[in-house]
């Protein structure tokens, strides 16, 4: 196998776990970690994009946008999960759901 075909076959096995935890979770720390892992499958996919066009400087500069951007959003995400815990005493996105006010 090549360096290429490797690199597929990662982050193929990264896209599936990521879409695995969305599909079967319910959690919404668990949602979080399920979309972290779908990003750095993303992430992992435009290096190796770049590195085959030739263009490895410029991808890895997007991917440290990205990067950026992206611990940003889990940090968000994470502080409103805290607040949901205090207000309603539950993580579970069903549960959630069926609020009203």
């Amino acid at each position: 196998m090549s360096l290429l075909q490797i690199a597929f076959v990662a982050i193929v096995f990264l896209l599936g776990v990521g879409l695995y935890g969305l599909l079967v979770s319910r959690h919404l720390i668990k949602i979080i970690i399920a979309l972290q892992i779908v990003v750095k499958s993303a992430l992992l996919a435009l290096i190796v994009a770049g590195d085959a066009v030739g263009r490895i400087n410029l991808a890895q500069s997007v991917a440290m946008t990205v990067i950026v951007v992206d611990t940003i959003a889990a940090v968000l995400a994470l502080a409103l999960v805290v607040q949901i815990k205090r207000r309603t005493g539950s993580l579970d996105a069903a549960e959630l759901g069926q609020l009203r006010h």
